[in-house]
């Protein structure tokens, strides 16, 4: 008899030590360049060398910045800053013009303390011109500085032509930095830069630094626009409006002291704010001049703060008829807004830095915002009831939105879940489900959860795999009946056309814990949805809840009072840590407790971290890349009872990228 064949991708497949590949230098980003930049167009990467001078000029350093579109297809910005030093470093032996544009996680925005080269920046990471480099087919580079012009040379993120140095002529500038890049178009969906996304970026770099002189010159068409701003944020958004203001625009400002017990020197926030009745809402935000596309918490902290402030206003006047309940989107909805949040430490989402995730901002920017706002609506009373008529408007409208909906439901409604903690609204855009993992978990749950909007349904132990389940034998199994009845939805399959007017909440949470186990929940109740519920996640309705793993109490220091911080994993652990050292608390002070579980956490605990919309991580649950039958393939691979086979090669072949929780 023949011998069977080997197992295509398990003893064949060549895997041994000489398979593992050290990509060393600029190789990530060459291999990898979404996972660093925007690869849709190159304007990111000029974005990277455009925030460098725009950190010089928010450091007070430069006045100046010119961005210039050559004939070639390259593009150079310059500026009137320090110059990049290009002297040697003192511990890699280099000069250091050739490490900032070389060598990943090298800069001058990881040392925040005082005396630092920049106290408030974008960079972070410490890869921004380092990417540029890597994509372009050329980069030259000028520093004028210290009597001395230094030039380099790149082709591919590698030296072409070593450092140069001569003293300054007579007539030349004394100092500024110079950076010339020709984008490599095989990086890049197209090679042609959006001339409105940059116009508005540079515009916008002018609004957020009042005086410094930023302009465009495009040499194919000879033509030159320039910006300075005098007014600032009001100007600009006044400018950018649709619709006519039902109150005058608010602006304010406010930054911490050096006593400030919560937060560092120079922190805090500079916006304007205008209220519509019509026309679509203006809204832009930006971090240490980044602009984040995607908001984040300082965003958050604004929406806070204008609706603790009309809310108190309401109050305080007896405006709220009665039966009305007030929440934060019916001020916010028809606020359009610019807000220029300074942050020492600021935590984006990726690299492109498009959403700020610091938890702290939200209460940084919502403590200035709010009492600005009171004091203005109680010395305008007129305008703060035009105000708070535009937001209770809003409520009744969203009110009356839920009502229709729970009306179209009938009497033939299953009955709900005992265990179900139903929510108090029946708004179904703002009502959320959390899918939680025990009963101890639950109960903290119920009483950490905002009553109006978030219901809560424990979930006893392991739920059943579902993927080779038959959809009418599914009732069968108590959890997952009280699962559909609860959300309104029937089971169905991706070409059904199910009926969703019985949807009772907009967000279904899947929470568990953050270790092995609450990762297989997760990975089965994803299973259920992907196979029986596919339109609710097609129509994103379906989001993973993610809870920390780490809470690290930092002991009073000085003024500022004990605080807790709360790590998703390792890497913001240590984050977190670093971040204590800099602030001057050791980290052996630092008292650090890994949560085995939910259910260790107190209501208040859990409210913070996983349930307050302006602080958790919410995940949407999405297709990805793959498409629907490659991901019900894998899905197959690896929940199918028949997949032993393939499910032991799938570990053999990827088993050491896993990390292992003990």
């Amino acid at each position: 008899m023949a011998e069977k064949p080997l197992t295509p991708g398990v003893a064949g497949t060549g895997y041994a030590e000489s398979s593992i590949r050290v990509l060393k230098g600029l190789e990530p980003v060459k291999q990898r360049p979404g996972m660093y930049t925007r690869t849709d167009n190159p304007l990111h990467i000029v974005q990277e060398v455009l925030d460098n001078a725009a950190d010089e000029a928010l450091a007070g350093f430069g006045k100046k910045i010119k961005v210039t579109l050559h004939d070639d297809g390259s593009v150079s910005v310059e500026d009137d800053g320090r110059g990049i030093p290009h002297g040697l470093h003192p511990e890699e032996n280099a000069p250091v013009l050739e490490l900032v544009f070389t060598r990943l996680h090298a800069g001058g925005k990881f040392d925040k303390g005082k005396g630092g080269a920049y106290s408030f920046s974008g960079g972070l990471h410490g890869v921004g011109v380092s990417v540029t480099n890597a994509l372009a087919t050329r980069l030259e580079v000028t520093s004028h500085r210290d009597g001395h012009l230094a030039r380099m040379v790149f082709a591919g993120g590698d030296v072409v032509e070593p450092l140069s140095r001569r003293p300054l002529e007579a007539g030349e500038r004394k100092q500024g930095t110079t950076v010339r890049v020709w984008p490599d178009a095989k990086y890049f969906e197209s090679a042609a830069l959006p001339q409105g996304e940059l116009v508005h970026l540079l515009r916008s770099k002018a609004v957020l630094m009042p005086g410094v002189l930023v302009s465009l010159i495009n040499e194919k068409t000879r033509d030159t626009q320039t910006w300075q701003y005098k007014g600032g944020l009001r100007d600009y958004l006044q400018q950018t409006l649709n619709g006519e203001p039902v109150i005058p625009l608010f602006e304010g400002e406010g930054y911490a002291d050096s006593g400030h017990e919560s937060f560092a020197e120079g922190e805090g926030a500079a916006w304007a704010v205008a209220f519509t009745e019509d026309g679509a809402p203006v809204r832009e935000s930006y971090v240490n001049l980044i602009p984040t596309s995607a908001g984040g918490t300082h965003d958050s902290g604004l929406r806070d703060g204008l609706f603790q402030a009309v809310k108190s206003f309401i109050e305080l006047h007896a405006l709220l008829p009665k039966g009305v309940k007030l929440l934060p989107e019916d001020v916010f909805a028809r606020a359009s807004y610019v807000l220029s949040a300074k942050v020492l430490d600021p935590q984006f989402q990726g690299q492109i830095k498009e959403r700020l995730n610091s938890r702290d901002a939200v209460r940084l920017v919502s403590n200035f915002v709010r009492p600005a706002l009171e004091l203005w609506l109680n010395h305008h009373v007129e305008y703060g009831k035009k105000l708070a008529d535009l937001a209770i408007k809003a409520a009744q409208s969203r009110q009356k939105a839920g009502q229709k909906v729970e009306k179209r439901k009938g009497s033939g409604v299953a009955v709900l879940p005992g265990k179900l903690t139903d929510c108090e609204s029946r708004d179904i855009a703002h009502n959320e489900l959390f899918l939680v993992e025990g009963d101890s978990a639950g109960g903290s749950a119920k009483m950490g959860r905002d009553k109006e909007c978030q219901a809560i349904l424990p979930l006893r132990g392991k739920v059943l795999n579902t993927w080779e389940v038959e959809r009418d034998r599914l009732f069968a199994n108590t959890e997952i009946h009280d699962i559909a009845v609860a959300i309104g939805v029937d089971p169905h399959g991706p070409n059904d056309t199910p009926d969703l007017s019985g949807l009772r909440y907009g967000k279904v949470c899947i929470l568990s814990d953050a270790d092995v186990d609450g990762s297989h929940i997760q990975v089965l109740l994803l299973t259920l949805f992907f196979r029986h519920f596919p339109k609710l996640i097609e129509a994103g309705h379906v989001y993973v809840a993610r809870p920390p793993l780490f809470r690290v109490d930092v002991p009073a220091r000085g003024k500022k009072p004990a605080t807790k911080a709360y790590a998703l994993d390792e890497g913001e652990l240590t984050a977190i840590l670093d971040k204590c050292a800099k602030d001057g608390v050791p980290r052996e002070k630092c008292q650090i407790s890994r949560f085995k579980g939910l259910g260790e956490m107190n209501a208040e605990q859990l409210w913070d971290t996983t349930l307050n919309p302006d602080t958790r991580r919410l995940l949407p649950v999405q297709l990805g890349d793959l498409d629907f039958a490659a991901t019900e393939a894998r899905i197959t691979q690896l929940m199918g009872k028949g997949e032993a086979a393939s499910r032991r090669e799938l570990m053999e072949l990827h088993g050491d990228a896993v990390e292992i929780d003990v």
